[in-house]
């Protein structure tokens, strides 16, 4: 299939031609994100292949359309940057990733919470500079503590595992109980009561308009952990949370208007996004660009999927792992 694929880092560029046996797929790599101004690089093309900073709205999915698309090969879980009901409209078909690794997620979002406890980024640059007192970097154990999980699909359950490892009570809220974590003797309760009375809240559930801007009222001092999706959370209100010690500690993997940030070096630049700025700001805030899928076994679960995803559709004209607007508002789904 002929296929022009956006948003390309030469890490990508690896993975795709490696797994591209013989060349089964004709295959153009190209820098840009996928934007009203970019969409005509894709004329002529039968698919396309996005990520999750591309934007995938009503324009330019009629664009795309017009000329000539019929795929839309999203290398990636999520998929709230596509206007999922345009597409339906227009008669392209988005397919994603629905999974790859769960531990990757899963073992980032714990390196967060163990570096914002034990600040040990913060240790290392003392350290390089000569720098041994210990001021300032004293933690506390999670053995004990209570950790509340929102989301319990398969990222969701790995922490579970290992956070149950740590010797934590592990609560969870999630409109479907997962039997695996049950059988941990994970309990499940209402959100409210989990932001209540967690010691550590982290975020594993899809963005939907009912999960924007999720978090409410947390127990005084919490850690907050998002590796999910960055407008599950309301970075205005963090702010105000961190500022009055309502959070102790934030480590965001992601963030809402992350799209003019991640994924590209911009050392040479003022950073114009305040509020991004702003968190910056905060000795008990972490940050990391989007990289928790960022392993070698999750970007070649990512590649593999996305080919046998367009191979499936040039060959029956289907695809199981495509998604729909309809299909997103099944329940079960």
């Amino acid at each position: 299939m002929k296929v022009a694929i956006f948003n390309t880092k030469p890490y990508e560029r690896e993975v795709f031609e490696a797994n591209n046996t013989e060349g089964r797929h004709a295959l153009t790599f190209l820098e840009p994100h996928l934007n009203p101004t970019t969409v005509s690089l894709a004329d002529g093309y039968p698919a396309v292949c996005a990520f999750v900073n591309d934007d995938l709205s009503e324009p330019v999915l009629r664009r795309l359309k017009a000329g000539g698309t019929q795929l839309i090969a999203l290398r990636s879980a999520g998929f709230n940057h596509v206007d999922l009901g345009a597409a339906d409209a227009l008669g392209l078909a988005v397919v994603r990733v629905p999974a790859y690794s769960p531990y990757a997620v899963a073992e980032h979002t714990v390196a967060l919470m163990l570096s914002l406890n034990r600040k040990t980024h913060r240790a290392y640059a003392r350290v390089r500079d000569g720098n041994f007192a210990l001021n300032g970097l004293m933690g506390f154990d999670f053995h004990g503590l209570t950790a509340g999980i929102v989301g319990t699909g398969k990222i969701g359950e790995v922490l579970a595992r290992i956070l149950t490892g740590f010797g934590m009570t592990v609560i969870a809220s999630d409109p479907y109980e997962n039997p695996a974590c049950t059988a941990l003797g994970v309990r499940y309760v209402a959100l409210d009561e989990l932001l209540r009375t967690s010691d550590v809240v982290s975020l594993h559930c899809p963005l939907t308009p009912d999960s924007h801007h999720l978090i409410d009222t947390m127990k005084h001092g919490v850690m907050l952990i998002n590796t999910s999706r960055g407008a599950l959370v309301d970075s205005r209100a963090v702010i105000k949370g961190l500022k009055s010690g309502r959070i102790g500690h934030l480590g965001l993997d992601v963030y809402e208007e992350e799209g003019d940030l991640f994924f590209e070096d911009l050392s040479d630049r003022v950073i114009q996004d305040d509020v991004f700025t702003r968190l910056l700001t905060f000795p008990n805030v972490l940050i990391t660009a989007h990289q928790a899928f960022f392993t070698r076994d999750a970007l070649d679960g990512i590649v593999a999927t996305t080919l046998a995803n367009m191979e499936e559709f040039e060959t029956t004209g289907r695809c199981r792992n495509a998604v729909t607007a309809a299909s997103v508002a099944r329940p079960g789904r």
